[in-house]
């Protein structure tokens, strides 16, 4: 007789019943057991025979985590859920995560339903997403309730992204009333095409007629073709909505190709009566491409700029077109013609004075340089080396509050927190954390990061303590977090423990089960391909991209691949940092493009703005780890070796710099 795999499951849970029921009748009611059964109960709960999980949950009624085991079943079975049930819930576990999420899918199950008295009697405004304020539309237009357009729908139909299937109800009323007005058609297909949304357009069109409908079908064309719709734009007739379009597909070709972006324009700029911002943009666009690919004509175009066509960008890329050429008094041209508040910048200062250095005028540099150095940042830490200075670095503890860790302790929502953390569970730690942490105050809020820290649930310090004097808590946002492992796995791969820790905290801030948009996964974020090749060089089993959400294999694995990325650069750090992050093949280019120009010139003309940040970035944080770990530093300028010459990883005997802090510290603004 052959069984089914539910029937097969069913007896899987059955068995695990017994085997639960039975241990919990001869453990002690304690933390550790009941981390070990919520879990399997949980599973339970979302999967297993309806009922099983009451048996299994003997002993866990004490548990933090759980109103998850009967918010699960609830979830599970909410087609089937009536109201009395709902509310008891609501009632049990008031003002908490769980009740709030049960809510929500309360309130979709009723408008599934339809059941539109009961969902308003439970619906509020506040915190409602956009589906559940469409279903209240719905709810009040089914009911003959009063709605303001301008009040109620108005504020929802301006969105630039689609709204959900929700608001098609409050959409319809809108429209049957005569409310959607071309005028607010166009309002919306303006904020949609700012955000990119040509689908969103192309269903908007639909709500026009004739020419109007033409014209925002051709806006939504320049958005998803722009090369295709500028080859028929000269067949348009000139009008205002036109030329939106041509100037929508000029901007988005110019940032892909601005060779074929430029040969439109020469042709289309004849043609259309563009006003002087447009004609501006599409230019500034054209040279800031130009530019960023160093294209011989790089210069000549940012140069014929009208002064009104230039923004910040532009004036960026002046400044590293001249760089790339080495010409040292453009470059300070360049650099002169600098908004203000770019040159108050701590980048903009070091290359003015790195500029200067070339010029012979090092008179000038020299307090410039020792401005910057007050700060501790990337460039701050080389002004510093300039001026063989030591570091500013101005750290801050953060002491325990007892009467408030006492309030914290005592939390429910953060204990759920902490306990998710406990078990593995990172997302709904995180979640549960989000939850807690908005209804505390700024004192409440730093000791709740100061007992994640104490947890070892670090990413939290490093997401909370981002501005303000909250940069100098240096021992929270750099945790030297698995100290015996980075440093043995960094030893073992033949680099340093201060550049992986560095490389860690850059690529995921110390989030375990990180994954990118790029899939690249865990502490280090190795690609699985890359791991699985690196586990095999290395003998070590590799089950998946999943096991890299472990940080000891992640680690290991990672730390490898930073050696190997370094072999490839003469060992050098800098060069396999920009490798880490934009591949190979792009840092392959840069180098056979500018490969004599010094190091931090290089890295100031990197192409990709994420890559130039990042390889910044990575440096500065390698620097604050070695302060961490060895109390004095390698100069960060021992870390730049030039293209081409060999670099070692420096030993134990190596010369490092004091680390200080002056009396008047920099504005802790800027510390990394």
């Amino acid at each position: 007789m052959m069984f089914g795999r539910p029937y097969l499951r069913a007896l899987a849970w059955l068995g695990a019943a017994f085997a639960l029921t039975a241990a919990a009748a001869v453990r002690a009611d304690n933390l550790d057991s009941q981390r070990e059964r919520f879990p399997l109960v949980w599973e339970a709960a979302q999967h297993g025979p309806a009922g099983t999980w009451r048996k299994l949950a003997a002993g866990l009624e004490s548990y933090p985590l759980y109103p998850y085991l009967e918010l699960a079943s609830l979830q599970r079975r909410i087609k089937d859920v009536q109201a009395p049930e709902a509310a008891k819930f609501l009632t049990a576990w008031p003002d908490s995560l769980p009740a709030k999420l049960w809510r929500d899918a309360w309130l979709g199950e009723l408008a599934r339903r339809e059941d539109w008295k009961d969902f308003l009697d439970l619906y509020t405004a506040d915190g409602a997403g956009a589906t559940a304020q469409c279903n209240a539309l719905h709810a009040r237009i089914a009911l003959g309730k009063p709605v303001d357009f301008h009040d109620d729908v108005e504020p929802l139909w301006l969105s630039a992204k689609p709204l959900p299937d929700a608001c098609d109800a409050a959409t319809a009323w809108a429209k049957s009333h005569g409310k959607l007005t071309p005028a607010l058609v166009w309002q919306r297909i303006d904020l949609a095409a700012g955000a990119g949304q040509a689908g969103l357009i192309d269903t908007l069109a639909n709500l026009l007629e004739g020419s109007a409908k033409t014209d925002a079908q051709r806006i939504a064309a320049a958005l998803r073709d722009p090369a295709g719709t500028l080859d028929k734009a000269g067949a348009w007739t000139d009008t205002a909505r036109a030329r939106q379009a041509v100037d929508l597909a000029l901007v988005r070709l110019a940032r892909r190709d601005g060779d074929v972006a430029q040969a439109k324009w020469q042709t289309l700029s004849a043609h259309f009566r563009f006003d002087e911002a447009t004609r501006g943009r599409v230019l500034r666009t054209i040279a800031v491409d130009r530019a960023s690919s160093y294209a011989p004509d790089a210069l000549q175009r940012l140069d014929a700029l009208p002064a009104a066509a230039n923004d910040d960008i532009s004036r960026e890329w002046r400044v590293r077109v001249a760089v790339a050429a080495q010409d040292w008094k453009d470059a300070l041209t360049a650099l002169d013609a600098m908004s203000d508040a770019q040159k108050a910048d701590a980048r903009w200062r070091y290359l003015r004075a790195r500029v200067l250095v070339k010029l012979d005028r090092r008179e000038a540099a020299t307090p410039i340089f020792d401005s910057v150095a007050r700060e501790a940042n990337f460039h701050g830490f080389l002004a510093a080396d300039w001026l063989k200075l030591p570091y500013t670095i101005c750290p801050a503890p953060l002491d325990a509050q007892p009467a408030i860790v006492k309030t914290l302790r005592n939390q429910a929502d953060l204990t759920r927190a902490f306990e998710f953390f406990a078990i593995d569970r990172l997302p709904q730690a995180r979640r549960e954390w989000d939850f807690a942490l908005s209804r505390l105050d700024a004192a409440q809020r730093q000791q709740a990061v100061l007992l994640a820290a104490d947890r070892g649930w670090h990413d939290r310090a490093v997401y909370a303590f981002n501005r303000g004097t909250d940069l100098r808590y240096y021992d929270l946002r750099f945790p030297l977090a698995r100290r015996a492992q980075v440093v043995r796995d960094a030893h073992t791969a033949g680099i340093d423990p201060a550049w992986a820790y560095a490389i860690i905290r850059a690529e995921s801030a110390w989030t375990a089960d990180a994954r990118s948009g790029a899939d690249a996964y865990g502490l280090m974020q190795l690609l699985p391909g890359t791991a699985r090749h690196l586990a095999k060089q290395m003998g070590i089993a590799f089950s998946g991209a999943s096991a890299l959400f472990d940080p000891d294999l992640n680690i290991r694995l990672g730390t490898q691949y930073l050696d190997n990325m370094a072999v490839r650069y003469d060992g050098s750090p800098w060069l396999a940092t920009a490798a880490y992050n934009a591949g190979s093949n792009p840092v392959g280019r840069w180098i056979n493009a500018r490969d004599s120009l010094d190091p931090d010139f290089f890295i100031e003309t990197i192409p990709y703005k994420e890559t130039r940040e990042y390889v910044a970035r990575v440096l500065a944080f390698a620097v604050i780890y070695d302060w961490r770990l060895n109390g004095k530093v390698v100069p960060l300028a021992a870390r730049l070796p030039r293209i081409g010459q060999t670099y070692s990883p420096p030993t134990a005997d190596a010369p490092r710099k004091d680390v200080v802090c002056p009396a008047t510290p920099a504005s802790s603004t800027a510390a990394p």
